[in-house]
């Protein structure tokens, strides 16, 4: 650093420090990343980050083998780890065609099978599918034997697609 005296500074008293080269070249780029650290720190805080996206798992995928020729159904877990929820749109098989995704309903005491629509699965959340509630209808089976593993694609809003082998169980397993 050098020194300007009043005889070197034109119309100011006192002493003026010059800064290096070298220093003055990183201050703006210091400044600049404090900056932006504040106002991602700010941003952050203040939630408008948003969660992380959807995590979508899908396990225990089995099949009934089909007890009659008309209908079977399978079934699914689905597991959300992420920080926004997710919805299954729809389900079909490669090798059994369309499925539909069903809920029993019980009304006067008599279950009946009702299109299910869209499945939210929520944000940390676990949807498991059963005989008694959720389950993906399958119209007219091929005979499937036990063990075999049939294919399935399940369709959701935000994760996309997920491939996955149900294993063809007897009914009530």
């Amino acid at each position: 650093m050098s020194r300007r005296t009043d005889d070197d500074a034109p119309g100011a008293g006192g002493v003026i420090l010059e800064v290096p080269g070298a220093l003055r070249a990183a201050l703006v780029p210091v400044a600049t990343c404090v900056a932006v650290l504040a106002l991602l720190t700010a941003y952050t805080t203040t939630g408008a980050a948003g969660d992380p996206p959807a995590r979508i798992t899908v396990t225990d995928a089995r099949v009934f083998r089909p007890a009659n020729p008309e209908a079977t159904a399978a079934f699914f877990t689905l597991r959300n780890t992420g920080g926004t929820a997710d919805v299954l749109l729809s389900v079909d098989s490669p090798v059994l065609g369309p499925a539909m995704l069903t809920r029993t309903v019980v009304r006067d005491g008599a279950g009946r099978m009702a299109p299910a629509g869209p499945v939210a699965v929520p944000a940390h959340g676990t949807v498991t599918m059963d005989p008694a509630g959720l389950d993906v209808m399958i119209q007219r089976p091929p005979r499937l034997p036990l063990g075999e593993r049939v294919p399935f694609v399940l369709r959701f809003r935000d994760s996309g697609v997920v491939r996955v082998e149900a294993v063809v169980v007897r009914p009530g397993a």
